[in-house]
């Protein structure tokens, strides 16, 4: 078993896209759903998703801030995330991962109304490639720390 950083773990992920997003609903439920990071995978130990105010996401978030994020890669990478979600409503902070093509989903770009950013804080990271494995802990300052 191989010992990998944040640095190395965020190479192996740079083009993964889609996220599955699981937090827990007011009735004790795991909720998954699926979530794009928009093409914003320089993975720092943070992910961010865009939603709306009214969502099932934003209301299980705000009772539970307790989250995971599962990614899968066509070259038999498996990377499970554990961490905490913050909503984040301040445009200058959206801009930051805003990109056009989001106005699929939000016709008004940022001025959409109800439009949330969810900022994912990575706790624990575990991944899986073929023999390789192994689980990071995660520093408040986004720094790695080899785990067993």
């Amino acid at each position: 078993m191989a010992s990998k950083t944040l640095k190395d773990i965020a190479a192996k992920m740079a083009k993964l896209d889609i996220a599955m997003l699981t937090t827990h609903t007011s009735r004790g439920q795991l909720s998954r759903r699926p979530m794009s990071n928009n093409g914003d995978v320089e993975y720092d130990g943070n992910s961010y998703y865009f939603t709306f105010e009214g969502s099932r996401t934003v209301r299980d978030i705000s009772e539970n801030p307790h989250v995971s994020l599962s990614f899968e890669a066509p070259q038999r990478l498996y990377v499970s995330i554990v961490g905490s979600a913050r909503l984040i409503r301040q445009k200058a902070t959206m801009q930051k991962h805003w990109l056009p093509e989001l106005k699929r989903w939000f016709k008004d770009g940022l001025d959409t109304p109800g439009i949330v950013l969810v900022r994912v804080e990575a706790q624990r990271i575990k991944y899986w490639q073929d023999a390789d494995e192994g689980e990071l802990h995660v520093s408040a300052s986004g720094k790695g720390e080899k785990s067993v």
